[in-house]
């Protein structure tokens, strides 16, 4: 089976998928690393909720398992960020990200994930939600996060800073403010070579369901023929690596055990007038016998590992308790 996906656009009623009728490849996926690229063909098509789950998705209609059950405890991934911890200080670096998987064994159970992807959509009015899945991988995954915005009419170009995470009722304290400057100044440092003026908002709290995190938003003009090159420059960016971005990128080939394959990388979307990128933070892979949540945080010299584990395990709900699981 050609790969398929269903999606819907931040702040949108309306859920497309892609009618296999043509070659145009309107929508794709990059991975972190850059290399893995998933595109799928076809134009987009209007679908009601009430159609995708007369043909539901089930996890166990899917042909591949994930071999390897075992996952980090929280005793292994706080004394890994303990020696992040150390790498940072003695590096003085501001900031490395760090990521783990959460494993969901399935059991005796399965996800309903064409209602999964329903209830993600509820959830998160603000955010990009897709489902997917090839003959060698599933996907799904619901965020907010804009790499980038552009508008094919007026040339104009947004994109965001986002971090810094905290549940909806605390306060924010230094270290997810700084965090939060630290990838502003970045984007700014980026959107410089593009642009004399850049239209910078001010900071505001961007909320995601149960969590919450810092934004500024960026607007600018650019040329269209340099817009892959700009999203190359952004990607990736302090939110989902660190700085100084090639430093980190190797550090987290150090840290992390496997690669972050399409998490932490991003969505392309074109439409007739605009043409958007996403990075896929929310997200997890779905096997016949498991689910793969995928989570992360910016390490800081300030981070505490046990308020970093409990960070991630935030995360996790966000897809986590939108899966809807059969027995």
């Amino acid at each position: 089976m050609p790969p398929q996906i269903f999606f819907r656009l931040p702040f949108s009623k309306d859920i497309f998928f892609n009618d296999l009728k043509s070659d145009c490849q309107k929508i794709g996926f990059t991975s972190f690393d850059l290399s893995e690229k998933l595109n799928f063909k076809g134009d987009f098509q209007k679908i009601s909720s009430e159609d995708l789950l007369e043909k539901s998705w089930f996890s166990d209609d899917l042909n591949f398992k994930l071999e390897n059950l075992k996952q980090e405890s929280e005793t292994d991934y706080s004394k890994k960020i303990s020696e992040v911890i150390s790498f940072i200080t003695e590096n003085q670096i501001p900031k490395l990200v760090i990521s783990r998987r959460k494993i969901i064994d399935l059991k005796q159970k399965k996800i309903n994930l064409s209602q999964s992807f329903l209830n993600l959509i509820k959830s998160y009015n603000n955010a990009f939600v897709y489902l997917f899945k090839t003959e060698k991988e599933s996907w799904i995954g619901a965020f907010s996060e804009v790499l980038g915005k552009f508008d094919k009419e007026t040339s104009e170009f947004e994109t965001m800073s986002l971090a810094g995470t905290l549940a909806l009722e605390k306060d924010w304290t230094s270290k997810e403010i700084e965090e939060q400057k630290t990838v502003s100044f970045y984007i700014e440092s980026v959107l410089k070579k593009y642009s004399k003026e850049t239209e910078i908002s001010e900071t505001k709290d961007h909320i995601s369901g149960n969590i919450k995190h810092l934004r500024t938003d960026f607007k600018l003009k650019i040329e269209k023929e340099n817009l892959e090159n700009l999203i190359l420059n952004l990607h990736p960016t302090p939110a989902v690596c660190g700085i100084p971005k090639d430093f980190c990128k190797n550090a987290i080939l150090n840290f992390e055990k496997k690669p972050r394959e399409f998490y932490a990388g991003f969505c392309k979307v074109e439409t007739e007038s605009e043409i958007y990128f996403f990075v896929n933070l929310r997200c997890a892979k779905i096997y016949k016998n498991a689910a793969e949540l995928f989570v992360g945080g910016g390490i800081t010299a300030q981070s505490n590992p046990k308020k970093e584990w409990q960070e991630t395990e935030l995360k996790s709900e966000a897809i986590l308790k939108n899966l809807e699981f059969i027995s």
